[in-house]
């Protein structure tokens, strides 16, 4: 396996080094002032727009400035890598502009939309293997591939060279501004993103605030701050696809925890609001891990998070749209999690009387005059008194739900919510 890792950390001169290599090569992508958020926060917010980079994510930096820098022979021996989607994306256009023949492993959960974008940038030069159902499982087979093949193994966050090309967003985001801003909020999948951009802020503007924004269901970065070194999470939720990451980097990570950056967690409801805000809102398609930035502002806005969490009002907040590779077929998806984390989305187990007017008396009842079911499925059985059905209720507002749950004590037929720690709850997401 050729994996001619340079022994030096990354710091502020490689990221400006990688910055030269790539010009003309990515795009310069627009740093655009969000007034939705702009107005949440009470604060001057900018969006990076790495959704329209290249290859439509900021992962085209990173694996282009490594790949141009292999030697003749390791070229000629090709690369390999794993990744979740963009990262592929990325090595694919890297692969044929470059003219090197790469491999790149997926995991089998990784969307079409993706795969298709994969095969459209590196045309003959790329060739995909889906194996594995994580971007873990899938960086594991691509290890063993570049050590049978000698094919050099092109990390998708944790090598040097991949770090400093992703870090160049931030320094073009101060380029752009004219002037380092007070906050940066950056997503957080393996840390590549994050651990490129504190090397170069530390350095060249150390007083801006970093904070790092992380998927709840697969916040290794986190972890790993918590336990003072890299951990392997048990089990991730693959719905942020392309944040999904068991493990922190080993590289990256030192460059994370000495900044002294902050990893918030999101939770991948909120990232489905702030994908559909973007949407319907600013007119911008992001991905599930495009929208963890913003999702954190909308957050902090909303909620409030304590202590070194909150931004002071009139702060200049830049934060990274990472990537719009989002295939239009999983909205349903995001509709349903949007809702139910709003708490407008209700599940319930009722237990009818098999008798005619059961149901009628249950909507005249039991519903208020906005409620809406959206699911319903029974099968009458004449054998029983009782059947069970499985009843999907939206509200017009969460406030609504002490009132719907007071109604239904009351009801006749015994009624139970399907709490989301249920396997019936995890069947119908």
């Amino acid at each position: 396996m050729r994996q001619t890792v340079p022994v030096t950390t990354v710091n502020a001169a490689r990221v400006e080094a990688a910055a030269e290599r790539l010009a003309g090569v990515v795009a310069t992508t627009p740093l655009e002032r969000n007034g939705r958020l702009s107005a949440l926060l009470g604060c001057d917010v900018w969006l990076k727009r790495e959704d329209l980079q290249t290859v439509r994510s900021y992962k085209a930096r990173g694996a282009y400035n490594l790949i141009a820098q292999l030697s003749d022979g390791d070229r000629t021996a090709g690369v390999v890598a794993a990744s979740a989607g963009n990262h592929a994306q990325g090595l694919a256009y890297a692969c044929s502009a470059l003219g090197v023949r790469g491999r790149v492993y997926l995991p089998r959960t990784t969307p079409r939309q993706k795969r298709d974008r994969i095969t459209m940038l590196g045309g003959d030069m790329v060739e995909i293997v889906l194996g594995g159902d994580t971007y873990d499982e899938a960086s594991a087979a691509a290890s063993r591939d570049a050590s049978a093949s000698g094919a050099t193994l092109v990390p998708a966050f944790d090598d040097p060279r991949t770090i400093a090309g992703q870090g160049t967003v931030a320094r073009e985001v101060v380029a752009q501004l004219g002037h380092a801003p007070d906050v940066m909020i950056i997503p957080v999948g393996g840390g590549g993103l994050l651990a490129g951009s504190v090397a170069w802020l530390g350095e060249r503007h150390p007083g801006v605030r970093v904070i790092g924004a992380e998927p709840a269901g697969a916040a290794c970065v986190a972890a790993a701050l918590t336990a003072g070194g890299p951990v392997t999470l048990p089990a991730v939720d693959t719905f942020v696809d392309g944040a999904a990451v068991r493990r922190a980097g080993d590289r990256t990570y030192p460059l994370i925890a000495a900044s002294g950056a902050r990893v918030l967690t999101v939770d991948e409801g909120r990232v489905c609001r702030e994908m559909l805000a973007l949407y319907q809102v600013d007119g911008i398609i992001a991905e599930p891990a495009g929208a963890l930035a913003t999702g954190l502002l909308s957050e902090l806005a909303s909620e409030g998070v304590a202590g070194a969490a909150s931004i002071p009002p009139g702060s200049t907040v830049v934060a990274i749209v990472s990537g719009g590779n989002n295939d239009v077929s999983r909205y349903a998806e995001v509709v349903e999690r949007a809702l139910i984390h709003e708490g407008r989305k209700h599940y319930f187990l009722v237990d009818f009387p098999q008798e005619p007017g059961a149901l009628r008396r249950f909507l005249d009842e039991v519903l208020g005059p906005d409620d809406d079911i959206t699911l319903f499925e029974y099968i009458k059985r004449s054998n029983r008194e009782t059947g069970p059905a499985l009843v999907g209720i939206e509200l017009s507002r969460p406030e609504d739900l002490p009132a719907l749950l007071d109604r239904m004590k009351a009801a006749p037929p015994s009624i139970e919510k399907i709490d989301s720690s249920s396997p019936l709850f995890r069947f119908l997401l």
